[in-house]
């Protein structure tokens, strides 16, 4: 019922401990198993991990990681100086769907742009002045994903990518001028 750790995870991870300082406070959206937060934590001021999946939260519980079951970052008030988020970015066909929390964590809506485009309409609430985030997309959400960046106003530079089956992943830096 929670999103195993796989190549879109470790790139997330490296593209965070590229640009994770120690006076940071961060957030991790959709942490799911912990695997990027556990990582991260001891190498920054504070980390706050959330996800919508109530098994998610409880592993991250069962870990030590602070977490707040909710849907991106809905409800939180703190604003971070980074911000990481490994998006559901595929869009799920029907005949795959089962109905379950797995569900929630892989389908990204149409085009695998939704989830996406909700994240960057609340990033400015969650992140600080100065601040960035790192966000993982697929080469299938091009060219969508970049036009929602741009489109918002924030910059955006690729720092990390990965080639997967049939798909390219990028590590997207995030941040306003």
């Amino acid at each position: 019922m929670i999103y195993e750790p796989a190549e879109d995870s470790e790139l997330l991870l490296e593209a965070a401990l590229q640009e994770i300082k120690p006076e940071d406070e961060v957030i991790e959206i959709g942490a799911g198993s912990g695997f990027v937060a556990e990582r991260l934590k001891g190498k920054c001021r504070y980390i706050l991990t959330t996800d919508i999946s109530p098994y998610a939260a409880r592993e991250l519980r069962r870990k030590g990681l602070d977490v707040v079951m909710t849907d991106i970052a809905r409800g939180i008030k703190k604003r971070f100086s980074l911000v990481l988020f490994n998006p559901p970015y595929v869009e799920l066909e029907d005949e795959l769907k089962r109905g379950d929390w797995l569900d929630v964590a892989i389908d990204g809506g149409r085009r695998g742009i939704e989830v996406i485009r909700k994240f960057l309409d609340m990033l400015d609430e969650i992140m600080d002045d100065g601040g960035m985030a790192i966000l993982i997309a697929s080469s299938q959400n091009e060219p969508e994903v970049f036009d929602l960046i741009r489109e918002r106003g924030f910059v955006y530079e690729i720092i990390g990518e990965r080639g997967v089956f049939f798909e390219r992943l990028y590590a997207i830096k995030i941040w306003r001028e």
